[in-house]
């Protein structure tokens, strides 16, 4: 059982490269017909029919589970795309949230009050960049750190 459960995915191909028909598939994976049929076609296949269909042409249904580990994130990766999600969606709040007073100053002419909202959201995305991306690094912090034994 050297392939994976994603060449299953086109049962027509590996039927037709064994030169079996449709009925002689039914037949030795104990599946009807019209399954075969309905699979071919890009239908979902059931469990039971998929592991029936992994018997016959060979295929470890355990690989898929190994393949998909081994594609998973850290904890450590997943909490990196969040804070970078999570920039994203602040900056979009952002974007949001200076439409009014970018109205208001061209309305009136008076700038301040968007200057000062524009001010706070490029602090608050600051530092939630230099958090998320580590501008400093692990070397800065152990060099930090010797300094301070010293």
């Amino acid at each position: 059982m050297e392939k994976s459960v994603q060449t299953l995915m086109d049962v027509k191909k590996l039927r037709l490269e064994r030169h079996w028909s449709q009925e002689q598939l039914a037949e030795f994976s104990g599946l009807s017909t019209r399954t075969i049929q309905r699979i071919e076609s890009g239908h979902s296949a059931g469990f039971e029919s998929t592991k029936a269909l992994a018997a016959v042409f060979e295929v470890d249904l355990q690989s898929d589970k190994q393949q998909k580990a081994a594609y998973s994130m850290s904890k450590e990766e997943e909490a990196y795309v969040a804070n970078v999600k999570g920039i994203y969606k602040m900056t979009g709040i952002a974007i949001i949230s200076l439409l009014v007073p970018f109205v208001l100053a061209i309305a009136n002419g008076e700038w301040t009050l968007f200057l000062w909202v524009l001010l706070s959201w490029l602090v608050i995305i600051g530092v939630l960049v230099l958090n998320t991306f580590q501008f400093f690094g692990e070397s800065w912090g152990r060099k930090i750190l010797s300094k301070r034994k010293k």
